[in-house]
């Protein structure tokens, strides 16, 4: 179910969300292979002529549930990729998660720095609407008004949701079907390892399944952007989509359990625990229950002791290895992270306000 606590202390009044079951991230069985190749180390099993029924469709899709991308059945050779294959992903993961960081850290930079002449703009922009006659039922007027009643917190994700939704799209498109696959479910026995690690943080095949995980970003996104700020929770944010999969490459490495893994789940669960871990006495209900109260820090321990079970027992459905990775990540980043990382990105800011006086020096000197 879907729950819902009260704003605790220090929380701006913002209300917390917490989806316990729905909130996942979709790990498909490794019977369920997608599209493979045979340099993958795999094999296609050999089709069956069947006779097709009076109401079945040619075009029928091979699979059975609308949760799971178009997959085929596969059967897998008894050598399993070795770790070797997580070389790669280990590197990108630190130099992604690198980067994340530093661009955050430039873009608070050049936002600050615009901050005081936007101000004036804005002002001057006020002024002349004023002077204005207003026109009523204009559209773009009230989507402005909208978005002025939204907290920082929900115009930051909105950026998210919608990137979310433009990839949901994509899979309706049957020429994009192999393009998805590819790019867009991370396994460590696929052809590609990387990018995928990013962009299947971004992908859900299934409405239900994004709808569940865009909601409990939308219903954090205030409590974390106000504890984090816009730049940084967006380099979390990011970095945890790529950490958790590594976590889920690991897990399927040493387990020998592959299958692809979509969603955002991961990246959520590291929101989840960030807020929870800093507001552990934060009051939340179960949304059709509200009568039935308990800490956001419980909440957590539950949520991960069912992950830390799926794991040992080999559960399927759910990838638990991506939600434990997102969760560790947050707990850690909130705890030791931010002092670590954030807090010391003095340098790099420095570094970069001297060559941008720089080259404005040269671009200056350039034009008398």
């Amino acid at each position: 179910g879907t729950w819902r606590g009260a704003a605790g202390p220090g929380m701006g009044g913002a209300a917390l969300n917490i989806d316990f079951v729905f909130g996942t991230h979709f790990f498909f069985s490794p019977r369920f292979t997608l599209y493979t190749q045979q340099r993958n180390g795999f094999k296609r099993v050999p089709q069956k002529t069947e006779p097709r029924k009076p109401d079945q469709e040619t075009g029928s899709k091979p699979y059975k549930s609308s949760l799971s991308p178009p997959i085929q059945e596969t059967v897998f050779y008894t050598s399993s990729p070795s770790l070797k294959r997580l070389v790669k992903p280990f590197f990108f993961t630190i130099g992604f998660t690198g980067c994340a960081f530093g661009s955050a850290a430039i873009w608070q930079y050049e936002y600050l720095k615009s901050r005081v002449q936007n101000y004036f703009d804005e002002a001057r922009a006020d002024w002349m609407d004023k002077l204005r006659p207003q026109k009523n039922g204009d559209f773009r007027k009230q989507v402005n008004k909208w978005w002025n009643s939204l907290s920082e917190g929900q115009r930051t994700v909105t950026g998210i949701i919608a990137a979310n939704v433009f990839v949901f799209c994509l899979w309706r498109i049957p020429c994009m079907q192999r393009t998805m696959i590819t790019y867009f479910t991370s396994n460590p026995a696929s052809r590609v390892l990387c990018s995928p690690m990013l962009l299947s943080t971004f992908s859900h095949f299934s409405l239900f399944h994004m709808a569940a995980n865009m909601y409990v970003l939308w219903s954090f996104s205030s409590s974390i952007v106000s504890l984090l700020g816009r730049e940084q929770f967006m380099a979390v944010y990011l970095s945890a989509g790529v950490i958790s999969t590594f976590v889920s490459y690991v897990s399927k490495v040493t387990t020998g359990r592959f299958g692809p893994s979509l969603g955002a789940s991961g990246a959520i669960m590291t929101i989840l625990a960030a807020v929870c871990t800093k507001m552990p006495e934060a009051k939340l209900a179960i949304i059709l229950l509200p009568m039935f109260t308990f800490t956001a820090g419980n909440a957590l321990k539950a949520i991960i002791a069912m992950d830390t079970a799926g794991l040992v027992l080999g559960w399927k459905f759910f990838d638990h290895a991506a939600h434990l990775g997102g969760a560790v990540f947050g707990i850690w980043y909130v705890t030791y992270g931010h002092e670590l990382i954030w807090k010391n990105r003095e340098p790099l800011v420095k570094a970069w306000h001297e060559m941008r006086s720089k080259s404005r020096g040269k671009g200056g000197g350039g034009s008398h």
